[in-house]
């Protein structure tokens, strides 16, 4: 156990499970996205963690002799501190855990715009080479309804300046976001944004609303659009068609592997785009030849 006294709930990628922890803000400075019930506990207000706070946490960790060579800046939000606290905390994580081989964080497009390519390339020399991207869709207007605060042309300047900085991005982008009205328009406009991106890694998982989908669906009923629900088996795999058959990539590696997803797909896209569609497209024509996950497997 690392000696760190974080603030509960912590959330993490699921590949930085075996990394170090480690808390530079609590909660999302953003915190309005509909769909997400992360950060709504009275714990999880939205505040920077103090530089002499995170300094001995990683001092203990180094005391502990506990050997550590991934590092994941969490909350939700850490990339939203300045240019200089992240330098700063980067450098104390150099100096302290000389060890750490990479430093990971997820990262909110818009929490780039004040960063340059410049000093993104001298936080990567310090360690920080992976940025986790929630675009969740490529469509402006899901993005609108979701109240994401971000558009199709924000997350791809974000996603384009992690590249120019020599970094690697992972994208997330959540199936069912657009309920079945907006079902292909999502599907055809998050391709076409990660075609453009030409990310490292492509993610999928299906949206879900734990404590209930009341203050998402209603942005929908103000919209005019139909009432939203949520897709059902088969729509979802025509979605992940729709998006497969539209997705230009040329070396992403892409995950459906969330515990959210029914049928759970892995590759290389594009070296493996004919076998994946061959996966989704059996899921629909013949469920019952496709091993899928049953629905108390999909707990969250």
């Amino acid at each position: 156990m690392y000696p760190i006294s974080y603030i509960e709930p912590v959330f993490r990628p699921p590949s930085e499970w075996k990394s170090l922890i480690l808390q530079v803000t609590n909660g999302c400075s953003w915190n309005k996205c509909t769909f997400c019930d992360m950060y709504t506990s009275d714990t999880k207000k939205f505040r920077p963690k103090k530089r002499e706070q995170i300094e001995q946490e990683i001092i203990d960790v180094a005391k502990s002799g506990i050997t550590t060579r991934r590092v994941f800046l969490a909350d939700g939000d850490a990339m939203m501190l300045p240019f200089n606290r992240l330098k700063e905390i980067l450098t104390l994580i150099k100096q302290h855990l000389p060890q750490v081989s990479r430093v990971s964080s997820y990262c909110l497009p818009r929490n780039l715009s004040n960063k340059t390519v410049e000093q993104l390339v001298e936080l990567r020399t310090l360690g920080l080479k992976l940025m986790y991207v929630g675009c969740e869709s490529g469509d402006d207007q899901v993005l609108s309804l979701i109240e994401k605060g971000e558009t199709y042309q924000s997350s791809l300047l974000a996603l384009n300046k992690i590249k120019q900085a020599g970094m690697k991005s992972s994208v997330m982008i959540l199936n069912g976001l657009g309920g079945p009205e907006l079902s292909r328009q999502h599907a055809i406009n998050s391709a076409k944004l990660m075609n453009e991106a030409q990310p490292d890694y492509l993610s999928t998982l299906v949206v879900s609303f734990p404590l209930g989908e009341q203050r998402f669906a209603q942005k929908f009923d103000q919209a005019s659009l139909q009432p939203f629900r949520q897709l059902t088996q088969q729509e979802l795999f025509k979605e992940m068609e729709t998006l497969l058959s539209e997705l230009d990539l040329r070396k992403t590696i892409f995950r459906s592997d969330h515990a959210s997803n029914y049928l759970v797909l892995k590759g290389i896209l594009g070296n493996d785009k004919d076998a994946l569609l061959k996966q989704v497209r059996l899921a629909l024509k013949q469920p019952s030849e496709v091993s899928l996950r049953q629905e108390w497997q999909r707990g969250l």
